[in-house]
């Protein structure tokens, strides 16, 4: 009798390792898929990010009352300018923003940096993006551009206004030295 039942536990033994074997089997030839790529071409396209500031479209406001920088530069989208006035006498400058990548970009900043709070007490600082004004720094916008055919229009307007109180006037002459920056992010 326990030969019988050595015979029997080998049996049961055998046929769980047959049993195995097969789902084993069955599994490998059941699931595997051949991935057949047909042609030998694949093309990625050039992509590039490309928004700045046209530098030919820089135009100062010209006229009774307004005045020219000293200086400016584009670098980008950021516009820096040096220019010295005088009560009642403005600065104004247009300059376009071009989208000339292969990606729509979002207006999502606008930094006005460079005035003092002491200097803003008798100047007015103020940036147009397609004619909207914004007087102070913005950095929740979202503001679509888009690609390849993207532009805008920005005027930066400096202002020297006569204060309410004569003692918010500057004491010594100042050149003011400003800073307007547009911040683009890939549009999605």
């Amino acid at each position: 009798m326990e030969g019988n039942k050595k015979g029997q536990q080998m049996l049961i033994v055998a046929l769980i390792a047959a049993i195995v074997t097969m789902s084993v089997g069955f599994a490998i030839t059941s699931y595997t898929t051949t991935l057949a790529i047909e042609g030998n071409t694949v093309t990625a396209k050039a992509a590039k990010w490309d928004v700045h500031f046209d530098d030919t479209s820089y135009s100062e406001t010209t006229g009774t009352g307004y005045v020219a920088a000293s200086s400016h530069t584009l670098t980008g989208t950021t516009l820096t300018y040096a220019v010295t006035l005088q009560p009642k006498e403005i600065y104004e400058a247009t300059v376009t923003v071009e989208n000339e990548g292969t990606f729509d970009a979002n207006l999502t900043g606008l930094t006005l940096a460079g005035l003092s709070t002491d200097q803003a007490k008798y100047i007015h600082y103020s940036v147009f993006y397609n004619g909207t004004e914004y007087t102070a720094t913005n950095n929740s916008l979202s503001i679509a551009l888009a690609k390849s055919t993207g532009t805008a229009t920005v005027k930066v307007r400096v202002e020297y206004y006569l204060p309410d109180d004569a003692a918010d006037l500057p004491a010594t002459d100042a050149q003011l030295t400003l800073t307007s920056s547009l911040t683009y992010t890939q549009a999605s």
